[in-house]
């Protein structure tokens, strides 16, 4: 096949070379325009750097418009590349014109070597047939070897005929380095995509990766960059443009390998129908597109672009906006949130929209990594909500396994969907994390689904290892949760919506909240949604103590600064007990049919009551039998635990560090037990 290729391509060039110059420039440039209707893929790509580039000053119809005027040059361009290794020195001297040569004579009067920054604008094969004749010094350029070794030779001995050095990328950069030493010219294409190796900075004010060779030649060899430009002028007419020289000094290859970029996009604006639009410069990386952990990292410049200079360096970059897309439950909302920030913190252009059923929008726009939030309101299609995500998003990161929600962004048409692989629903994502099978006997333990979510953000770049990453998303605390009221305003949430088998006895929560009261004169508040009203009735008659009944009387926004106003909170397994814990309460819960392991409040000081019987953790709705865990948990365990919550926070207001310290051993004395049959178990739980 290889064969087939060059044959193929050396017959259009014996086509095209037995033409004219001018009369192969105008075939190329009908073919050219014939191709923007017929090669799809690259039209669009072409029309989607475009947008990338002169989207926020320039309308569809503009755009258009370069882009079908770059097809006919990129067409007529290809065809006088094939023709130029046929002309004569004159007949090229007579085809281009040169500006901006004289820029170059201190370089060339101190015999010294530079390194000419060239881009993919114009006619740039033309360089290897003009920079010979031009330049009073020995050149060359760095090239990548083509996989077709047969083309590969062919176009070499077109480029090298008139003396023009090629320097191989794979080779390494030694001959390239003394070259440039000894007094020669090297030329570097800068403006295609580098891939993993390159650093990440700003063009046209997007992050593309950017290769630092340029820079790194001219810092090690001391010479000078100098930009140039070709530009298509006319039929088979060109001119051929050098910008000043960049003293390397006192630059680092990555600032240097900045500004190049900042160089080319000034050449690109000059001729912007003359740029190689269908090369895919802002390509996203798989899997890591949060770039955390690439070798050369980012780097984003004081450069400002006419459109945003009023803002700061990384609030110039334009949006890389990413869709998350919202587990429907409130505590697994509140456990994907860590997940949420480390994304966020990914990359200096993030822009984060969370897309979440209506009832917990609150709760992410407390959220302040989140940028924007799209509720799906109650009865919404799945038709309905991929109209308003598409052409929004480069991204959509899914947490929950459905089905429906990978349908959401396939159906949006956005090109990256990450997410796990359940309910079959793998074909919908281009990028799946698959749960690893581990070679070890013994199964592995189980992960919170905290680190479930982290994972998913592990997966895609996002740096984890931070334990900040475990803290609240809407406040974090570098010291002690302290009790802010004298008495203590105390919350209980004796529901659970998932059923019956998570919520202990109502009689001992009354219990509870009558000795608690009788003990610290604390005020209660009941929390609960409209169906929890008869179980909360009874509990608030039977305790008999102050208490302010917020049961299905708050808003999701509402409830967040109830439980803000709260010292600390007892609470069945619930979304609410989440919810606490990332507003920075203290909890106390009380597990019975679920796994602290996998759903234990995130953060520290937190107090887990848990009686482990045979069949627990069973994970049903209701229990089928005697309801022994929750039974086996008494009134007399959760007194103790919220007393000595309190008090551990109150000695930590009265700062006294050795009280304080004779808690934590206390705790975590009472955690190294393993919870077994018949035993009562206090469990602290941090960061889950």
């Amino acid at each position: 096949m290889d064969r087939v290729a060059w044959w193929a391509f050396r017959a259009l060039a014996a086509l095209v070379r037995a033409l004219s110059l001018e009369s192969g420039f105008r075939l190329g440039h009908t073919l050219g325009g014939v191709a923007y209707y017929l090669a799809g893929p690259y039209r669009r790509l072409a029309l989607h750097n475009l947008r990338i580039a002169f989207g926020r000053e320039k309308t569809e119809a503009e755009i258009a418009v370069i882009a079908r005027e770059h097809f006919r040059n990129l067409g007529a361009n290809l065809f006088s590349s094939l023709k130029l290794p046929t002309l004569s020195q004159a007949q090229i001297e007579a085809v281009v014109t040169v500006e901006g040569l004289a820029q170059m004579e201190p370089q060339l009067l101190k015999k010294s070597g530079f390194v000419f920054i060239v881009s993919h604008l114009g006619n740039w094969e033309m360089w290897a047939q003009l920079t010979p004749i031009i330049f009073r010094c020995k050149v060359g350029a760095v090239y990548q070897r083509l996989g077709n070794h047969f083309l590969d030779a062919e176009i070499r001995r077109d480029r090298a005929r008139l003396g023009f050095e090629l320097f191989e990328r794979k080779e390494g950069f030694t001959r390239a380095a003394r070259f440039i030493r000894e007094g020669g010219a090297v030329g570097v294409l800068a403006d295609q995509h580098a891939g993993d190796a390159g650093l990440w900075c700003p063009f046209f004010d997007r992050l593309a990766s950017t290769s630092t060779l340029a820079a790194t030649l001219a810092m090690r060899t001391g010479g000078a960059l100098m930009p140039a430009a070709v530009y298509t002028v006319g039929v088979a007419r060109w001119r051929c443009v050098f910008s000043p020289p960049i003293d390397p000094s006192g630059h680092t290859p990555e600032t240097l390998t900045a500004r190049v970029n900042e160089l080319i996009e000034e050449l690109i604006r000059v001729r912007p129908a003359d740029w190689f639009w269908v090369h895919n410069r802002w390509k996203l990386p798989r899997p890591n597109f949060l770039l955390t952990g690439y070798k050369r990292g980012v780097l984003v410049t004081d450069h400002r672009s006419p459109i945003t200079d009023h803002r700061s360096p990384s609030e110039s970059l334009q949006p890389f906006r990413m869709v998350i897309r919202s587990s429907n439950w409130l505590g697994d909302a509140v456990m994907s949130a860590p997940a949420v920030r480390a994304i966020k913190a990914g990359r200096p252009d993030a822009h984060v929209t969370i897309l979440t059923p209506a009832k917990l929008a609150d709760f992410w726009r407390a959220v302040p990594d989140v940028d924007d939030v799209l509720p799906i309101t109650p009865g919404e299609s799945v038709f309905q909500v991929a109209r308003r995500l598409r052409g929004s998003f480069e991204v959509a990161i899914i947490f929950p396994n459905s089905l429906r929600t990978a349908l959401e962004p396939w159906l949006a048409g956005i090109p990256r969907r990450v997410g796990f692989p359940g309910h079959r629903r793998a074909w919908l994502l281009n990028q799946v994390l698959r749960e690893k099978k581990s070679k070890k006997a013994q199964p592995a333990a189980p992960l919170h689904q905290t680190d479930h979510y982290l994972a998913l953000a592990r997966y895609i770049g996002a740096d984890v290892s931070a334990p900040s990453d475990h803290r609240s998303p809407i406040t974090d605390h570098d010291s002690p949760i302290t009790i802010h009221h004298s008495p203590p305003i105390l919350g209980v949430c004796p529901g659970a919506e998932y059923g019956p088998a998570k919520r202990w006895l109502p009689e001992r929560f009354a219990d509870v909240m009558r000795t608690v009261h009788e003990r610290t004169g604390c005020e209660w508040r009941i929390f609960g949604v409209p169906k929890d009203r008869e179980l909360t009735d009874t509990i608030v008659q039977s305790a008999a103590v102050p208490c302010t009944d917020l049961v299905g009387k708050t808003t999701l926004a509402e409830l967040i600064q109830q439980l803000r106003e709260c010292d600390l909170l007892v609470t069945n397994d619930t979304g609410t007990m989440h919810l606490a814990a990332f507003l920075g309460v203290r909890v106390v819960a009380i597990f019975g049919s679920t796994e602290p392991a996998l759903t234990a409040p995130s953060g520290d000081g937190h107090t887990i009551l848990r009686r482990h019987v045979e069949c627990s953790p069973c994970f049903l709705r209701e229990c089928p039998i005697d309801f022994r865990c929750m039974k086996a948990v008494s009134v007399e365990s959760v007194v103790a635990a919220v007393e000595a919550s309190l008090g551990v926070a109150r000695e930590t207001q009265l700062n006294n560090p050795a009280r304080r310290q004779s808690h934590a051993a206390h705790v975590e004395h009472s955690g190294t037990h393993p919870a077994g049959q018949g035993s009562e178990h206090l469990d602290p739980t941090a960061g889950g």
